[in-house]
């Protein structure tokens, strides 16, 4: 059974960076990908950057990749989100979620994914 942890959230001022951290541990194999979604208040789900987990292929939403990259530790099973120049709209819960059926490019789809994290809050000041 896959279970993911999500950390590294907190406050920061518009223009700071953050990187947070999904821990996946269990039985995951290189037929997993592993995306990060967000949500904010009475907004839906928005993908935010996946990948497979052999690494060897990375996507992030278009919007998002002048400033978001997605990166993996493979030393501790660590799937790293690093968000720079952050603005008050990147304000939400982010959650790392894992496909157990991955198609070769990680879906942009919350439906895809059967196993989902607590989430972590970033909250960004003006």
């Amino acid at each position: 059974q896959v279970h993911l942890e999500e950390s590294g959230g907190g406050l920061v001022q518009a223009g700071g960076s953050l990187r947070l951290s999904c821990l996946v541990s269990g039985g995951i194999t290189n037929n997993y990908n592993i995306g990060w979604f967000r949500q904010a208040p009475g907004k839906e789900r928005e993908f935010v950057a996946g990948m497979s987990w052999d690494s060897a292929v990375t996507t992030v939403s278009d919007s998002l990749k002048d400033r978001f990259t997605i990166s993996k530790d493979n030393a501790k099973n660590i799937v790293l989100l690093q968000m720079n120049s952050l603005k008050p709209t990147d304000t939400a819960l982010y959650y790392c979620a894992a496909d157990a059926l991955g198609p070769v490019i990680p879906s942009r789809m919350a439906s895809q994914y059967n196993t989902w994290g607590q989430g972590t809050q970033v909250t960004v000041s003006s």
